[in-house]
Formats: structure tokens, C-alpha cells, sequence
């Protein structure tokens, strides 16, 4: 009993859990892209500090080989000189400048691997920082539209709303014009009285005219005005 009721408040936790997720994915995404920010930084100072010491090496590299260079040169012209003492004597700062030498060769090439590696790292982060933000951007437009969605349905703009409002103003355009149905039942009561015939025999040329028309009014107008 005791394991079941364990289980079932973690599974509770876990979806209060998901919805704050969900409630702040955009939060969520902007604090991620912060973070991997700061680590991309981090990355770059260390970056610089390793090229940094990878060219004081370098130089460091550069003047024991000179050094090397120029004692060799000079215990040749000891032993030249019979100078074995001296000559002697440049062997061992020699051999210990070239020992130096060994362990600074190696320092640089264990420094440049690292400056390779944590390049790449710094380029693959870089570009996922991109798509990260693109991804944001993204994000952001769904969420105005869920938004916008959910603002619709709460002010009534569903898709039954629509439907029904939409049958309403068709029912409303559908409706018979009254003033036209009147002006029908005029005609066919002029149709049983006999008068339309009148009409239609009139604007056919045969007899007078049995109702008035604009010309007819115009042509009265102007015979009053001459």
C-alpha cells in the first residue's frame, strides 16, 4: 500500500513537474541559451590562456634553440683551441638545454592537442548556440499563435460560435424581400382584373399609354416651360 501511494505522488509530482515545464518552456529555453552562453565563454577565455602559454613556450622554445645554436658553436672553437676544459664545460650546459628542450617539445605538442580539442569544442558549441536560438525564435512564434489561440476561444470565437453565427446571417440574407413579394401579388391581381393586359398591349405600341413614365413627365416639363 505504502509503495503505491509512493508511486502514485512521484507520478504526481512528475506531471506537476511537466506542466511548469510546459508553463516556462520559453523561460526555460532562454536561462538554457543563458547558461551555455556563459560555458561558451568560459571555454574561450580558456582557450586563450592555453594560446597564450602555448606561444610563451613557443618563444621560450625558440631562445633555448639559439642558446644551443650559439654554445655549440663556441665549444667548437674551444676544442679548436685545445680548449677541452671549456669545451667540457659547454657539453654539460648543452646536454642539460637540450633535456629542457625535450620536455618543452613535448609541453607544446600536449598544448596543442588541448587548443585543437578545445577549438572543435568551442566551434560545435558555438554552432549548437545558434541553433538554439533559431529554436527559440521558433518556439516563441508557436507560442503567440497557442496564445492567440487560446485568447480566441476564450472570448467565444470557436468553431461552433463561427458555424452558428454563420447559419444566422444566412437565414437572415435567405428571407423572402416583402416589398417584392407585394409587388407580385400586385402583378397577379392585375392579371385577374384584366389591367395588366392594358399595360402590356400599351407598351406593346397598341393605344395610349396607361401609365405615366420619367420621359413622359420630362416632355410635359419642358412643353410648360416653352
Amino acid at each position: 500500500m505504502f509503495k503505491t501511494l509512493a508511486t502514485l505522488i512521484v507520478g504526481q509530482n512528475a506531471r506537476a513537474e511537466d506542466r511548469v515545464r510546459d508553463a516556462f518552456a520559453i523561460e526555460l529555453i532562454d536561462q538554457k541559451i543563458r547558461e551555455s552562453e556563459g560555458s561558451l565563454r568560459a571555454a574561450k577565455a580558456t582557450l586563450a590562456s592555453l594560446i597564450q602559454r602555448q606561444r610563451s613556450e613557443e618563444k621560450q622554445r625558440a631562445a633555448l634553440k639559439n642558446r644551443i645554436t650559439d654554445l655549440t658553436k663556441r665549444a667548437k672553437e674551444a676544442l679548436e683551441n685545445d680548449r677541452e676544459d671549456m669545451a667540457e664545460e659547454a657539453a654539460r650546459a648543452i646536454a642539460t638545454m637540450e633535456n629542457e628542450l625535450t620536455l618543452r617539445e613535448e609541453t607544446l605538442d600536449r598544448l596543442e592537442q588541448k587548443v585543437m580539442r578545445l577549438r572543435s569544442s568551442i566551434e560545435s558549441g558555438h554552432r549548437r548556440i545558434i541553433d538554439l536560438k533559431q529554436g527559440a525564435i521558433q518556439a516563441r512564434a508557436v507560442r503567440r499563435e497557442q496564445n492567440m489561440q487560446v485568447h480566441m476561444v476564450a472570448n467565444g470565437l470557436q468553431e461552433g460560435a463561427v458555424e452558428e453565427a454563420e447559419e444566422l446571417i444566412n437565414r437572415v440574407l435567405g428571407k423572402d424581400d416583402p416589398f417584392e413579394r407585394s409587388e407580385i401579388l400586385a402583378d397577379i391581381n392585375r392579371d385577374l382584373n384584366g389591367d395588366n393586359i392594358a399595360d402590356r398591349m400599351a407598351d406593346a405600341g397598341f393605344g395610349g399609354a396607361t401609365r405615366s413614365t420619367a420621359d413622359d413627365v420630362l416632355a410635359r416639363l419642358k412643353a410648360g416651360k416653352k
